[in-house]
């Protein structure tokens, strides 16, 4: 299949593609470099109109070097193509990206109007005109010689030779080398990452539940240390007849201080754990399912967009095929009859065109997959790193009597607590 590759690529938003203009300004002056005394007369500086090598202001190119760039050599194909009507295609080979497709005057026009939308304020070269019906040999060779001249200007142009849409308009020849299966293998690859992506976003949710326990377990943490902090901080003074000359109350007020130094320690450690897990697990999971997302969703438009206007196409191919043979029987007039074997030779531009789509689809799909595999090592890492932090979390949220310190602290140890509140006599 040949021809129509640059009506694959729909054509890109001039405002998020066009170049910015205003980094090609000149770097402005050092604001630490030293000023002139006002005393000393000032020599005027001609090193400030000279520009520094690599100034963006610019051009280090020469002829040379422009017309070494690429050479594009544009020819007719002799056989024409069609049922009805011909049109004429053209065989377009760049030298320095070794490669020969087949292009007709449509794809040059879509070309035309990317790099427009692309390069708003660069030189694009005009198209020579367009003529729909009775070309005769001399206007198409005069239009031959018009395009070889567009797309070498374009090929040479420095912005130009270095974007990805030239090298897709010399070098892409529709699905020639995309694997055979490429309608099963996409099928397939959709379903198992969409199980991939539900799987990973319920892992995701269970995630920033646990990261939101921990959070809200070191606030409580806090909060209960300064519960114990406070009241082992009460100076309300205690009667006599009520103490009996005991130390109980003292002794469990000083240990009640030593737990909550610990509390705040285990807040602290919580309050850490949780924040490591909220940006080493969720916040990847996150970024992984975003990725995931975006791959669905272009899946979603592969089928709601390209897929489905290149079988509107055919439906409305096969509706003005039988047009034309019942047409045909009824023997009408051949004014109606050229007209409808006119629409039916731009229906098939048309399809030729969605077909060409539907397999660049295909092969954008087959490389965003493969983007997808790529990423997918990240799982292991962010679960990981998730299992580690558990586990190491674990083991500095233990026993608190493990870190005790020795000294009063203790008391509640030594006795049990509920022996303390145990009534005299």
């Amino acid at each position: 299949m040949t021809g129509g590759a640059m009506d694959l690529l729909p054509a890109a938003p001039a405002a998020a593609a066009a170049e910015p203009e205003a980094d090609e300004e000149a770097d402005p002056p050092a604001a630490d470099s030293p000023a002139p005394q006002v005393s000393e007369p000032r020599a005027p500086a001609s090193s400030r109109m000279q520009m520094p090598p690599g100034n963006p202001l610019l051009l280090s190119l020469t002829l040379q070097e422009l017309l070494a760039r690429d050479a594009v050599q544009v020819e007719l194909i002799p056989e024409k193509k069609g049922l009805f009507l011909k049109h004429v295609e053209y065989e377009v080979s760049s030298q320095r990206f070794k490669s020969c497709v087949c292009r007709r005057y449509n794809d040059f026009v879509v070309f035309h109007e990317m790099l427009l939308q692309k390069f708003p304020y660069r030189m694009v070269p005009a198209l020579p005109p367009k003529r729909m019906l009775g070309a005769d040999r001399e206007f198409i060779e005069a239009r031959r010689r018009a395009l070889k001249r567009f797309i070498n200007l374009v090929a040479r142009h420095p912005p130009f030779s270095e974007d990805v849409v030239l090298k897709l308009f010399l070098s892409f020849s529709g699905p020639d080398f995309l694997p055979a299966d490429i309608q099963t293998q996409f099928a397939i690859s959709r379903e198992l990452i969409c199980n991939i992506y539900n799987s990973f976003h319920k892992l995701r949710d269970r995630a920033e539940r646990m990261v939101s326990r921990a959070i809200d377990n070191a606030a409580d943490l806090l909060i209960f240390g300064k519960e114990l902090s406070a009241l082992g901080s009460d100076t309300t003074p205690l009667p006599s007849w009520a103490t009996l000359n005991s130390s109980t109350w003292g002794s469990l007020k000083q240990a009640l201080k030593g737990l909550s130094v610990e509390f705040a320690l285990l807040a602290e450690k919580a309050a850490r754990q949780s924040k490591q897990e909220e940006n080493d697990v969720v916040e990847k999971l996150n970024l992984f399912l975003d990725l995931l997302q975006s791959y669905k969703d272009l899946c979603e438009r592969h089928e709601k967009g390209v897929l489905h206007k290149h079988q509107r196409a055919l439906h409305k191919y096969s509706l003005m095929k039988r047009q034309l043979t019942s047409a045909a029987v009824q023997n009408r007039e051949p004014e109606s009859v050229e007209q409808l074997e006119s629409r039916i030779v731009e229906q098939e531009n048309v399809i030729q065109t969605m077909e060409l789509r539907n397999y660049f689809s295909l092969y954008c799909l087959h490389q965003e997959t493969q983007l997808v595999h790529v990423y997918l090592p990240l799982t292991s890492h962010i679960l990981g790193a998730f299992v580690s932090s558990q586990i190491q979390g674990h083991k500095e949220v233990g026993p608190p009597h493990n870190t005790w310190p020795s000294g009063p602290a203790p008391f509640v140890l030594q006795q049990p607590f509920l022996q303390v509140w145990q009534p005299c006599g």
